[in-house]
């Protein structure tokens, strides 16, 4: 065999067929609440393994391999967290973001995941014929009630870009509404906005436990079901599309937006919060990713560029759209007129 170029190397392969290892650590030190042990001041292995009811080999060795891969650091055989595993890991923190495992590594997604090369022959999920899309299915009431601290950035940033306040009343639709966190945010940082939250019934209910948490209940209503089916009402300002058109073909994305677009009142806007890569498919990198997981998850879903969804809001009806970065979140806005 030959000898390879020192310019090549295998490490790559060798890391992204190991990574399920990287997945499991952190699950595993989230299901010890290790992070949140070592925030409380337990910071050898001992210590650690002790406020975790953990083996003191096992906890070293997991520790050690959180240090390699950034989550903690080590001097002197004692262990601290990150200032991003203080910040969002530590379950004692309002950031903490460690519940969103139930649904990220829930077998309703993972399993999509199982055979993805007979997702890629067939050009969809293989886990059932609609996949994550199916009628209720309850891997949405799930993301409802682990997504909603990780959204509240990127509600709060979406909100800014829409310049939340105003001093007329404002008709907003929420359409797959899910936590609830857009309208909610909305709604909070203006007084005179009244929110219509639209989703299927069981998720709805975590979304009405946030608006009264959030104190806007008085401002909430709630629309139950299919976003293809069910009438919207007419004359919204705002209807707000967050991480939804993924889910589906293009086709079937034209049809919803006519019906959005019916049910907007005149200049008003629809909002679109998704993953939109650049043209090239491959940039930037963790928004373009996203296309794999529709491919295992959904029939026909995708990443779309903002070419093609401008395209499929023009044959909607929607006179003209822009596209909007709204750093650091990893996703863009998507803001169309009628």
């Amino acid at each position: 065999m030959a000898a390879p170029s020192p310019n090549v190397s295998p490490a790559l392969f060798f890391d992204t067929v190991n990574a399920y290892q990287q997945t499991a650590a952190i699950k595993a030190a989230l299901d010890l609440d290790l992070f949140t042990a070592v925030a409380e001041g337990k910071e050898s292995a001992q210590e650690i393994a002790e406020k975790c009811r953990a083996s003191e080999r096992g906890t070293r060795i997991l520790c050690d391999y959180l240090t390699i891969l950034g989550f903690l650091t080590k001097q002197d055989d004692r262990y601290r967290l990150t200032p991003d595993s203080a910040f969002f890991l530590d379950r004692r923190s309002p950031a903490f973001i460690g519940g969103i495992t139930e649904f990220l590594l829930s077998p309703m997604l993972t399993d999509g995941f199982k055979d993805l090369a007979g997702a890629v022959r067939k050009g969809g999920t293989v886990m059932s014929e609609e996949g994550t899309v199916s009628v209720e299915n309850p891997i949405w009431v799930q993301f409802a009630r682990a997504m909603a601290s990780l959204q509240a950035m990127p509600a709060q940033l979406l909100t800014k870009l829409l310049a939340g306040e105003s001093d007329h009343k404002l008709k907003v639709l929420d359409i797959a509404a899910g936590h609830g966190v857009f309208g909610i945010t909305f709604a909070q940082e203006n007084p005179n906005a009244e929110i219509t939250a639209l989703d299927w019934p069981n998720v709805l209910e975590v979304a009405k436990e946030n608006a009264e948490r959030a104190g806007v209940i008085d401002r909430y209503n709630l629309l139950a079901g299919s976003a293809f089916d069910v009438d919207y009402g007419s004359d919204y300002d705002l209807v707000l599309i967050t991480n939804f058109l993924h889910h589906f073909d293009q086709q079937t994305c034209v049809k919803f937006l006519k019906k959005v677009h019916e049910a907007l009142a005149e200049g008003g806007r629809a909002v679109t919060l998704d993953f939109v890569p650049n043209e090239d498919r491959v940039t930037p990198p963790d928004t373009a990713k996203f296309s794999l997981i529709m491919l295992g998850s959904t029939p026909q879903g995708d990443a779309y560029t903002f070419s093609e969804l401008e395209g499929m809001f023009a044959s909607a009806g929607f006179s003209r759209s822009e596209l909007h970065e709204i750093p650091p979140a990893i996703n863009q806005v998507v803001i169309s007129y009628k």
